[in-house]
């Protein structure tokens, strides 16, 4: 053998070796990456159970409160009007009294008295609780308050524009209109 072909056996061999030796490191090196790995994928697994188990809970509890607040809007709706029904109750008697009155009384003056105190009585009531009669007859007309019905020729160009008459009340609750007022306006 020539010395040239000595030495490429020996390059070769040497190779050989160098890759035997990187393929068993790789596999040692493999060994303890696959452990790590698994690991690593127990460790994300015990993790992603626990966000999971997280996530049903909030879940759950997001559910619990929705169907809590639907029941509780139920109740509020049903008994919303329950203090107005009561503050009305002591009326509802001095109306009952005033029928009875009206049957055994002759003296008309007393009835129209007492009728006239217990409409007093009724409108305190119902204003205590927040509900206030507009004010339209002599005013410029507004028409996020007030709906026209008609309009009448006037001869007073002062009034043209205004409130002459007042077909039916307007009213608002707590500062809003809950019934425009029906007025005529003056033209």
């Amino acid at each position: 053998m020539s010395t040239e072909n000595q030495q490429e056996e020996i390059l070769s061999t040497e190779n050989l070796t160098e890759n035997l030796n990187e393929g068993l490191g790789s596999e040692s090196e493999s060994s303890v990456t696959n452990s790590e790995e698994t690991t690593q994928e127990v460790s994300l697994e015990k993790e992603l159970a626990e966000w999971k188990d997280k996530y049903l809970r909030l879940f759950s509890d997001f559910e619990n409160f929705r169907k809590r607040q639907a029941k509780e809007r139920i109740e509020l709706i049903g008994t919303a009007s329950e203090s107005l029904m009561v503050s009305l109750l002591p009326v509802i008697d001095d109306f009952e009294r005033s029928m009875k009155a009206l049957e055994t009384t002759s003296n008309v003056d007393s009835l129209k008295e007492g009728v006239q105190l217990v409409f007093h009585k009724f409108q305190k009531t119902l204003e205590q609780k927040g509900l206030k009669a507009m004010q339209s007859i002599g005013e410029p007309f507004n028409p996020e308050l007030q709906e026209a019905i008609t309009q009448i020729p006037v001869e007073d160009a002062s009034q043209k524009g205004k409130v002459i008459d007042e077909v039916e009340k307007g009213y608002s609750l707590n500062e809003k209109t809950i019934r425009f007022a029906k007025v005529v306006i003056g033209a």
